[in-house]
Formats: structure tokens, C-alpha cells, sequence
């Protein structure tokens, strides 16, 4: 028998549910680890805080499309107003308003999480069997050359004359239709995200999802989580409603996000007793430019990121130590009109000037791997999250290397001038101008960034005064308690994180199964 989808309308009084597994999260996280135990036969029920939308309600409107499926509609920042925050709020999560870009997570990074960071269970041999599942059922593929917008194409060509490496962008798409709306949503049911994949899936097999429903707090036994405490939302007002539901469970999986799991633990004063909780929180720092063209670009159709450069993926130092270029993942940025008039520095008559030549406008945009020693962190002030993220000496470096780099590719790409989206709205007009990036100051607000993938908070690893979670997704002193998204991470992927979550909370499912209930059949996708 299938399961159901309940929302913000569907209880008048206070509920009590028995279930099996409680997942809070339907992001890639939540929703691969809920399809995987309900493939199993166990009963799951899903949480999350925000809306319902099916693809029909999808109207392409980037201010309706933000209000339904983006937190604070990408509104919020960090406590210095420097970066946009950007994720999820709805069934599906963050999946829903992703870019598809479906990367296998980097040997290096494994390596590195397994000697650095003391975390087994997840190295290749571990996740490869997982991700040939994965990029099976959400039609993983390297873009074709149909899906390379004019941004895209000029990338690949100036990366070439300039001899840097890149690739073919893996997409999670299936008969896509080029529409351009990717951070809105896909009308069309192309873009492979959790709302049409795994959720659905779950839910056949007996899964119920609670939209509108926002996690509160845990009611512990000793060293057991006996229940969780969640009260229903008013979808029209955003605001609680009163109607509280108390699940019950064997198992209590938080797949809330890299930022809304420490988030939810915090709130629950679980500070103290999980010191890591909150700490090394990384965010992807994102950097960008604009960048004008003598010929139409219309940035904002076709798919966002066809094509690659990864030559400057992993940061370089030289002999002594001492940085020397790198660090991130470089490629073709697209925006909507809207948030391209948003994110356009300047005001008055040069903001109309730039706007009044919107189709010739291209641009950058690049993924900074966070540096270990400068992540930020998560505190609770009240019931309010505070994120925060100072830009330390390195990363400070690898953001002037990034925008150089970026501004030498659109320059070689046949730029007629560069737009840094800095206070001082800085134009470049030619390749002899770049080194003014230098004297660009890197303050609270001086520079517009974003954070589309963060990870940690809850960093996974052997020791409970460095880390929140054990190598088998078990929080540290609870014995029924996991965590399943990139919270678990002790750093940014340095690519698209999606499908290293998703093979991460396949690799969950194994314990959970294994530890509780041995006598389920074990997933196989």
C-alpha cells in the first residue's frame, strides 16, 4: 500500500504517529535514504518544514518560483551581509532549484576525509556500487553539444586557447528542454530532482511525506531519542498553526541540510553535549563576475553549466607552503533577468545602462573549496540561526586568483568589458586592467557572494569532541540517532555536492539496516 503526502491543511488537532524510521528532510539526503529503507520494506515517514509544489504549480515566475521553493527567498545572508545563503525549503529540498551538475565525488576529497579525518566506510570501493545505481535511475549523462548555450560555448573556447583543463558537465536530465528555468524549478519534469525521483518512489512503497511541518524537539530516554516533537505550519502566513504532531520511532535520521541540521540540534541545546555541533561549517563560497559582449549572449536559456574547467579545482602552494593559485571549480553562470538585476552592482544610470544591454551580458562563476582553518559556524541566538564565515588570509587569496582567472577567461572569450560585483561596482576594460582586482578591499559586504552548498556542522568522524557523527552516520553518545546529508562532511566536496550526499546516505541505510533492522531485505536500488 502507498503512502501519502500530508500538508499545512490536512490536521485540525494534534496528532500522535508510530513509525519505523522518522527522516527530517527531503533533500537528496532524506529522500535517497527514505527510498532505500522503504525499498526495504520499512515504514518511513518524511519531515519537512517547507511547502508541497507539485511540477504543475511551477509557473517559471522567479519571484513566485522563489517564494515556493527557496529559503527566505534567497533573501537570506550570512551576519555580515556578505553572502546569500541559498537553499532549500520545500519537498524535494535544495534538488529542486539545483542545476543538476551530478559529480562523483573527487578520489582526492575520499582520501583526504579517510587520513585527515579518520572516516571509514565511504571510500570509493564503498560508494562506486552506489553511484552506478544513482546515475542509472536519475539519468546521469555528459551534456551534448544541443545543450551548450552561447555562454558555454565561449568558455569552452576560450579555456582551449588558454590551455585549461575542463569537461563535459555530468547532468541528472532526462528530455530536457532547454527552457533555462533550472533555479526556478522544471515545469517539465526534465531536471531529475528528488520531487519526481526518489520521493515519489518512496512513497509508493509506503513512505509518508509531512510537508509544512517544522521539526522541534527531540524527546530523549537515556541514551535514546524516544520521539520528536513537530508543529504544523500555515503555509499563507508562514507562522505555526498550533496543531503539534509527536512522532514516534526506532530511528531518527536528520537530513535537514548543511545549514538546517546543526541548526535543529543546536535548538535543541545539544551544544554541550556535541562540542563540534556548528563548528566547521563550510559553504562553497561562490564568486562571480559580469561580463559584457558585442554579440547576444541570453545567459538565462539552455541549460546553466554545459561545460567545465576544473585546471584550477585543487588550491597550489609552492615549496614553502605559501599559496600560489587554485582552489575552485570554474564555470558559465546563468541568471534570470531578476536576479541579474539584483546581483548587477551599481545604481542609478549605470545599473540602467548595464540592464538596457541585459541579452549581451554573460558571465562566471566559480565554486571556492573551502580552507580547513577558516570555515565558519552555526550558533542559535534565541531561536535565530546566525551563520558565520570570516574570509581568512588564504581564502581571501584564492577569491582575487578567482576573479583574475575569470576575468582573463571572459576577456579571452571576447569580453568588451568585465563587471566585478563589488561596493565599488569595478569595470574592467581590458586584459591590462585585471591586476586593479588587487585593490579590490574584501570587507563585510564589499563583495557579492553566494553559498549554494554547504557542508558540515555535524562533521562526521571517530571522535565525540571533534565530531558529531560516528563513520556510520550514528551521533556520537545516541543510539538511534543518524545524520544524512553534507552536514556530515568535514568540508566542501569541491563539486557539486548532490551525488556524493546521495551515495553517502545509501551507504547510511546499510548501517541503519544492519543495526536495527537486520531482518529487512537490503537495499539494492
Amino acid at each position: 500500500m502507498g503512502g501519502k503526502i500530508y500538508q499545512w491543511n490536512d490536521f485540525a488537532r494534534n496528532r500522535r504517529i508510530r513509525t519505523q524510521v522518522c527522516v527530517i528532510g527531503t533533500g537528496c539526503g532524506g529522500s535517497t535514504l527514505a527510498l532505500h529503507l522503504a525499498h526495504s520494506g520499512i515504514d518511513v515517514a518524511l519531515i519537512e518544514q517547507g511547502g508541497y509544489y507539485p511540477t504543475g504549480a511551477f509557473d517559471n515566475h522567479e519571484l513566485n518560483m522563489a517564494g515556493m521553493i527557496s529559503a527566505d527567498r534567497n533573501l537570506g545572508t550570512d551576519t555580515d551581509g556578505s553572502i546569500s545563503l541559498t537553499y532549500g525549503n520545500n519537498v524535494g529540498g535544495a534538488s529542486v532549484h539545483y542545476w543538476a551538475d551530478s559529480y562523483r565525488t573527487p578520489p582526492d576529497r575520499l582520501q583526504l576525509w579517510a587520513e585527515r579525518y579518520g572516516i571509514e566506510n565511504h571510500s570509493l570501493n564503498d560508494l562506486n556500487p552506489h553511484w552506478d545505481v544513482l546515475e542509472r535511475d536519475l539519468h546521469v549523462h555528459a551534456a551534448t553539444e544541443p545543450f551548450f548555450n552561447r555562454m558555454n560555448q565561449l568558455v569552452r573556447t576560450a579555456a582551449g586557447k588558454l590551455r585549461w583543463s575542463g569537461h563535459r558537465v555530468p547532468q541528472a536530465r532526462h528530455n530536457c528542454q532547454r527552457s533555462g528555468h533550472c533555479m526556478q524549478g522544471c515545469a517539465f519534469n526534465a531536471k531529475q530532482s528528488q520531487l519526481i525521483t526518489h520521493i515519489p518512489r518512496a512513497i509508493s512503497l509506503g513512505a509518508s511525506v509531512y510537508a509544512d511541518c517544522r521539526a522541534r524537539e527531540f524527546i530523549l530516554e537515556g541514551d535514546r531519542v524516544r520521539a520528536l516533537r513537530a508543529r504544523m505550519i500555515d503555509r499563507p502566513s508562514q507562522r505555526e498553526n498550533g496543531v503539534e504532531l509527536t512522532f514516534e520511532a526506532d530511528v531518527f535520521v536528520v537530513a535537514a541540510g548543511g545549514f538546517g541540521s546543526s541548526t535543529l540540534l543546536l535548538r535543541n541545546g545539544w551544544k554541550q553535549r556535541l562540542p563540534a555541533l556548528g563548528e566547521h561549517v563550510a559553504i562553497n563560497p561562490s564568486v562571480f563576475i559580469h561580463a559584457l559582449y558585442p554579440e547576444d549572449i541570453i545567459q538565462w536559456r539552455n541549460i546553466p553549466a554545459a561545460f567545465g574547467v576544473d585546471e584550477f579545482r585543487l588550491a597550489r602552494f609552492d615549496t614553502d607552503g605559501n599559496y600560489s593559485n587554485g582552489g575552485y571549480l570554474l564555470m558559465p553562470n546563468q541568471l534570470q533577468p531578476a536576479a541579474l538585476a539584483a546581483l548587477l552592482p551599481g545604481f542609478g544610470r549605470q545599473h540602467r545602462d548595464w540592464m538596457q544591454q541585459m541579452p549581451r551580458m554573460g558571465g562566471t562563476i566559480a565554486w571556492i573549496d573551502d580552507v580547513d582553518g577558516e570555515l565558519g559556524r552555526i550558533t542559535i541566538d534565541g531561536d535565530r540561526r546566525r551563520v558565520e564565515y570570516g574570509f581568512g588570509n588564504i581564502t581571501k587569496q584564492i577569491i582575487r586568483d578567482n576573479l583574475k582567472k575569470q576575468a582573463l577567461l571572459n576577456f579571452t572569450a571576447g569580453a568588451t568589458e568585465v563587471i566585478v560585483p563589488d561596493a565599488r561596482a569595478t569595470v574592467l576594460k581590458n586584459i591590462n586592467e585585471i591586476q586593479r582586482i588587487d585593490s579590490i578591499p574584501l570587507e563585510p559586504a564589499g563583495l557579492l557572494l553566494a553559498a549554494p552548498h554547504p557542508a558540515g556542522g555535524c562533521r562526521m568522524g571517530p571522535d565525540a569532541r571533534t565530531a558529531v557523527c560516528d563513520s556510520e552516520h550514528r551521533v556520537h553518545g545516541l543510539q538511534n540517532m543518524y545524520i544524512s546529508d553534507s552536514s556530515v562532511f568535514p568540508g566542501g566536496v569541491s563539486v557539486d555536492p548532490s551525488l556524493t550526499i546521495m551515495a553517502f546516505s545509501m551507504q547510511a541505510v546499510r548501517f541503519i539496516q544492519a543495526r536495527h533492522f537486520s531482518d529487512a531485505t537490503v537495499a539494492s536500488g
